[in-house]
Parts: structure tokens; C-alpha cells; sequence
């Protein structure tokens, strides 16, 4: 009877050990293969991160490669016509009859003015120009290109001591400029277009704003040019708000967060 006691005992207790043994066993495993599936979904995740970043980069690239093909072709092409337009004119300007004098020299004017504006804008889609001046001439080169033209009458203030910005960054921030000053000059009708440039410690804070007919929220909401001005935010980690309202004008706001020196 002892012994048979013993042999339960004993069974018992191999029986617990063996069960503790594929319990552990069991939750081995599976920490194991929870742990392999939050490995291959943070691997996923990441190569799906990287894919975008790629994708995001070969676009960034393509849209710069656009523009500055653009720019050559303004600049080599267009311009180089305007040119010989206006050297043909000069010519032929002294053996024109008085009466048509005036009207020669406005077409003239007309053409330099032409000219100027292709020059210009051949400068603002080249990212190497753009890169050798910086953004706070591009922006001002910008501005002054709109008075020349008389879209509207502009103003630009900076405050605070100008940090410098990684290029792609810069380029970013320009370009993002640019789409809000194109919707200014073709859709707001404005008078004024004041840009203002505010550094922190730690903060840049740049706004634009205009005097125009402004819009509707759902306008601001829907409306494409957001949604490229927020992409191009988003890229930098800045954030981008756009306010607006009927005939109030329309004032965009960017907060980017400096570099550490």
C-alpha cells in the first residue's frame, strides 16, 4: 500500500512537472512567434516607410527635374527669342516712319518687359539658383518681381536672427510660397500681399497674407492648393494652416521647427 502510495505520488508529481514543462513550453512558443509577428509587421511597416520616403523622394525629384527643364527651356528657348525680338526691333526702330515711333517703342517695352518676366521666372523654377541665394532672397526676389509687374503692391518684414536651413527644406518652404502666391495672383483678387518672416530659438514662423475676396471654409478645406501646400508641409514636419473667410482675405501660417545647432 506504501509503495503504491509512492507510485502516485510519484506520478503525480512527474505529471505536474511535465505540465509546468509544456505549459512553459507553450507560452514559449508563443512569446516566440508573437514576438517574430510584431518583428515582421514593425519590418513591414518600416520597408512600407521606407517605400513611401522613396516614393515621396523620386517624386520630389521628378517635380524638381520638371521645373528645371522648364527653367532651361524658358531661359534658352523663350528668352533667346524674346531677345532677338527685341534686337529686331532695334534695328528696324530708326527707318520706321515718326508716326509709328511710339507704337514701336511700346511693343519694345512690351518685349523687355517680357523678357524680364521669363528671366525671372526661369530663376524661381531653377533649385540651383535657388539654392545659391537662399529662401529669404528668393521669397523677396519673388515679391519684387510681382511690384515690377504690378500684380499687386507687396511687403516683406523678418524679425529675429535669420538660421540657416537644410536646402531640400528651404526649396520646400519656397515652393510651398509660391503655390500660395500663384492662388493670390489668379484667384484673389488683392491689392496687397504682405509676407512676414518671424525666427525664434527654436521656431520659424512664416505668414502671408493677402487683402483679397478670400472663401468659404469648405473652399479652404477642399481646395487642391491645400492639399499640395499641406503635402509639401508635411515632408519637413511643419505645420501648415490656412484661414480665410468671405472678403476677409486669406492668411497662411507655417511653423517650422529650427535645427539644433
Amino acid at each position: 500500500m506504501e509503495q503504491q502510495d509512492i507510485d502516485i505520488s510519484l506520478f503525480i508529481l512527474v505529471s505536474t512537472v511535465t505540465i509546468i514543462i509544456l505549459v512553459i513550453m507553450t507560452i514559449s512558443l508563443f512569446l516566440f512567434f508573437q514576438k517574430k509577428k510584431v518583428q515582421y509587421l514593425l519590418d513591414k511597416k518600416n520597408r512600407e516607410a521606407r517605400f513611401d520616403d522613396e516614393l515621396s523622394k523620386a517624386q520630389r525629384e521628378i517635380s524638381e527635374q520638371t521645373l528645371q527643364n522648364i527653367s532651361w527651356e524658358l531661359h534658352d528657348n523663350i528668352g533667346q527669342l524674346l531677345s532677338v525680338v527685341r534686337l529686331r526691333l532695334n534695328m528696324v526702330q530708326p527707318s520706321i516712319d515718326a508716326s509709328l515711333q511710339d507704337q514701336i517703342g511700346e511693343i519694345n517695352g512690351v518685349v523687355s518687359n517680357c523678357l524680364y518676366e521669363v528671366r525671372q521666372l526661369s530663376k524661381s523654377l531653377n533649385y540651383q539658383y535657388l539654392k545659391g541665394i537662399g529662401l529669404i532672397q528668393s521669397v523677396k526676389s519673388e515679391l519684387e518681381r510681382f511690384d515690377k509687374l504690378k500684380f499687386l503692391e507687396t511687403r516683406f518684414s523678418l524679425s529675429g536672427k535669420e538660421v540657416p536651413l537644410p536646402d531640400k527644406d528651404e526649396l520646400i518652404l519656397f515652393r510651398i510660397l509660391q503655390e500660395f502666391f500663384s492662388n493670390v495672383i489668379k484667384h484673389a483678387k488683392a491689392s496687397h500681399l504682405v509676407v512676414t518672416f518671424h525666427y525664434d530659438s527654436d521656431l520659424l514662423t512664416i505668414t502671408a497674407e493677402d487683402d483679397g475676396v478670400g472663401f468659404n471654409h469648405e473652399e479652404v478645406v477642399s481646395g487642391s492648393g491645400l492639399i499640395n501646400m499641406r503635402s509639401r508641409a508635411a515632408l519637413i514636419t511643419a505645420d501648415l494652416d490656412l484661414t480665410s473667410g468671405i472678403n476677409e482675405g486669406v492668411r497662411l501660417t507655417i511653423k517650422y521647427q529650427l535645427p539644433k545647432s
